[in-house]
């Protein structure tokens, strides 16, 4: 019981907040029900954004429309960012000929080479922008990304299409996948 306390708790200290450079604070809202998909005429456009890679290579969202994406938002600190961030590296390899692409953010790292290490550790597939400030995750507050773990997918046409705050199941997730896939 006490486990599983601490996996709906995600990765919030203190008062269920983490504060961030920015002023901004990542906190756990409450896990979402699994394989829950936002109907297509009630999605909204998800906001742009950019930065840099881990690795040094500058990004721009709009390198994701036309595809189906899942961005997920964790950190080396994240104890189911863990789990569930290997995991994700499988779907990825899985559907990558799909038109799926991956993209995680990682937040509120001291320092890169944590992030770095944490990549080379689990040998995740999938690219990561460096946001120590969680300025991303920032710019999807509506959704909430500003919990850790979250994920969310975007349909080809860069609408947000499912959400999830806290740790999500691999099966969870190719479900998902797969509506959003048979949508286009």
């Amino acid at each position: 019981m006490l486990a599983a306390a601490g996996v709906l708790a995600g990765c919030s200290t203190g008062a269920n907040a983490v504060d961030v450079n920015n002023g901004g604070e990542f906190r756990f809202v409450a896990g979402t029900p699994a394989g829950e998909v936002i109907p297509e005429d009630q999605r909204a456009a998800a906001p742009e954004f950019s930065g840099t890679l881990l690795g040094g290579d500058d990004f721009d969202s709009g390198q994701l429309a036309g595809n189906v994406a899942v961005l997920n938002f964790w950190g080396s600190w994240c104890a189911p960012c863990r789990v569930e961030t290997p995991e994700f590296s499988e779907v990825a390899e899985e559907t990558a000929d799909d038109g799926v692409q991956f993209l995680g953010i990682n937040v509120k790292e001291t320092s890169e080479q944590f992030a770095v290490a944490f990549v080379d550790r689990f040998a995740i597939s999938f690219p990561s922008l460096y946001d120590p400030r969680g300025e991303v995750a920032l710019a999807f507050r509506d959704y909430p990304a500003n919990a850790i773990p979250s994920t969310i997918v975007l349909d080809p046409q860069y609408r947000v299409a499912a959400v999830y705050t806290g740790e999500v199941a691999q099966d969870d997730l190719r479900q998902v996948l797969d509506r959003v896939l048979e949508e286009g």
